[in-house]
């Protein structure tokens, strides 16, 4: 049986402490395998993880400028959540925890969001889609 693959959003930081401090009051944690002083690597399920890289270290990766989340947008990370109010207790978490709200929350009835900035501003979105419009077809 082939191994599911395993998917690394790489994101440069400017804090890794204040990054890691901020995911770890929104429930998450990190694999000491794959983190050292200049990367952590946050678990978001088995096989999806996120590498919190230092600014530093991350410019050994790539020959581009990094750019500044606090001004564009260089992706959108969307987390799935198992109900609505998991939305909103993951969000208010972030909240809470010292991020910054992103957009305004998302409610089409079958699918409802809610995104926040995380202390390097970037974009994290909770998802929640209602399981009989995914299995019906329909649209959420």
């Amino acid at each position: 049986m082939p191994q599911p693959q395993m998917i690394f959003v790489n994101l440069p930081v400017k804090d890794l402490e204040t990054t890691k401090n901020f995911f770890g009051k929104l429930g998450f944690g990190f694999n000491p395998q794959f983190s050292d002083e200049t990367t952590a690597c946050l678990v978001i399920s088995d096989t999806i993880f996120a590498m919190l890289i230092s600014e530093p270290r991350f410019k050994d990766f790539t020959k581009k400028e990094i750019a500044d989340a606090s001004k564009t947008t260089e992706v959108l990370i969307a987390l799935s959540a198992d109900s609505r109010a998991k939305v909103d207790e993951m969000a208010d978490a972030a909240l809470a925890a010292g991020g910054s709200p992103a957009n305004e929350p998302m409610d089409m009835g079958s699918m409802y969001g809610r995104s926040f900035q995380d202390p390097d501003h970037h974009i994290w979105e909770v998802v929640w889609m209602d399981p009989a419009a995914i299995e019906g077809g329909g649209q959420a």
